[in-house]
Parts: C-alpha cells; structure tokens; sequence
C-alpha cells in the first residue's frame, strides 16, 4: 500500500502535474459550458496561480531572517488584492475605494495579534498570518461589494421610495444594504462552524504533519479561524457604508429628495 510521505500532505510526482491540467480543464469546461462564462478566464487564474506561487515560494525562502522586508511584502499583498477587488466591484470606478474595507478589516486585528505577543515578529509568521488576513478580507469585500452594488441597483425603487419619506441616501440604501451585507462572510462563518467535523483546516492539519501537539495544532488554527471572522465581518461592514453612500462610482450620490 502507497503512503502518504510525512513532509507532505498529498503525494507529488509527475502524475501530479497531469491531474493539474485535468483538474484545470474540467473546471474551464464547467465555467464555460455550464455557467455561460469564459473559459480563458479559469485557464489563466490557473496558469497565473502556479507562477506567482512559484515565485512566491522563491521569496519566502529568502524572507528568514528579515520581518522588514516581509512588511514590505504583505504590502504588496495589499495591494494587488485592493486591484483585484476593487476591479470586481466597478471596473470603470473609483475601485481603490477598496482598499478601505480591506484595511479596516486586516489591519486592527493584525496589529492586536502582534501587540498581544501572539504574532511574533518572524518573517515567515507575518506573511503567512497577515496574508491569510489580507486573502480574507479581499473575498469579502468582492463579495459584499458585487452583491450589495446589485441588490442597491435593482431595489433603485425602494430607496427612492425610502427618500421621499424622509430619508437621508446612506440611510434609504442601508434599509436594503444591511440586510444583505453580511452574507459574504457565511462561508468563513460556516467554515469555523464545521472546523473539526466537515474541514480540517490546511493550517491545523500542516502543524500537525510538521509535528506540533494537538493542543498547540488546535489553538493555533483557531487563532486563525476566529481572527477571519473579525477580519471578514469589519470588512463586509466597510464595504457596506462605502455603498450605502455611493463612493464607488464616479457619478455623484444624489443630495435631494425625490421630487424637489
């Protein structure tokens, strides 16, 4: 029987790199035909994933030692994801807006860790934590973001309506934007519920392989795990006041009532 080497998770080897390609393909397939979408997108997420990880790793390998540099690392993490996000939201807006929520989201609960002494000020542990932060608060604030600016668009009638009662703008579009704001953060919600029964953690299941206790495998993941909940619910909230006063798009909010 074939087992699992204890330096890795998965096994590796060439069959691996064939599985990626398959793997790649059936998921494009999907995305195209099934869900109407562009199949050269999925191929490229794929082909840009295993070169920034390439390059990545690169990095991270000569990071030990240097937590300054690191820093500078995980800004560019910020970044990139302040791009990513902000171009889902609004592609032709103010999409550096994003960088708010995400900010609002990494950083109090990032610097909490490193001022409790939790998060030590090692290189490697500063761009796996704070990365993972980053990561985090980047997919709320897409997700919150896309689905707030929809449901904002297609209820345009609720929040006039809200408005010519006496509303004020943030506080008619909050009435439709608060209720849908926090589903972005379900899934990491969902993934702490079920940590131990339907997942196990990559960070948990690492420490362990790389011969942690139990104990200390445990505390750390839920380090991690509680930390996104902080992270995701401060952005999902962010991104919701930034859409409640329609900052996203170069047109300005309206400042009157209906009808005046």
């Amino acid at each position: 029987m074939q087992t699992v080497d204890n330096s890795t998770l998965l096994n590796t080897g060439p069959v691996s790199w064939i599985l990626l390609a398959v793997l790649l393909a059936l998921a494009a397939v999907l995305w195209r035909g099934a869900l109407g979408r562009r199949a050269r997108e999925m191929v490229l997420a794929g082909l840009r994933a295993l070169v920034q990880l390439a390059v990545v790793a690169l990095i991270i390998s000569r990071l030990a030692g240097h937590p300054g540099v690191a820093l500078l690392f995980v800004a560019l993490m910020f970044l990139i994801a302040v791009w990513t996000s902000g171009r889902r939201i609004t592609p032709h807006g103010r999409w550096w807006f994003a960088a708010v929520p995400i900010a609002a989201g990494a950083l109090p609960v990032g610097a909490l860790m490193f001022i409790s002494g939790v998060l030590p000020w090692n290189a490697l542990a500063l761009v796996a934590v704070l990365g993972q932060q980053v990561g985090g608060a980047m997919a709320t604030t897409t997700l919150s973001g896309r689905r707030l600016e929809a449901e904002l668009l297609s209820r345009r009638g609720e929040v006039e309506a809200a408005v010519a009662l006496g509303f004020q703008w943030p506080a008619a579009r909050s009435l439709v934007a608060r209720p849908v704001a926090g589903e972005a953060v379900l899934p990491s919600l969902d993934q702490t519920r079920t940590a131990g029964t339907v997942t196990l953690p990559g960070a948990f299941v690492g420490l362990i392989l790389g011969g942690a206790s139990a104990l200390d495998a445990g505390l750390i993941q839920l380090l991690v795990l509680i930390s996104l909940l902080a992270v995701n619910s401060a952005a999902a909230w962010v991104t919701m006041l930034l859409s409640n006063r329609g900052v996203w798009h170069y047109a300005p909010a309206p400042t009157r009532h209906v009808g005046q």
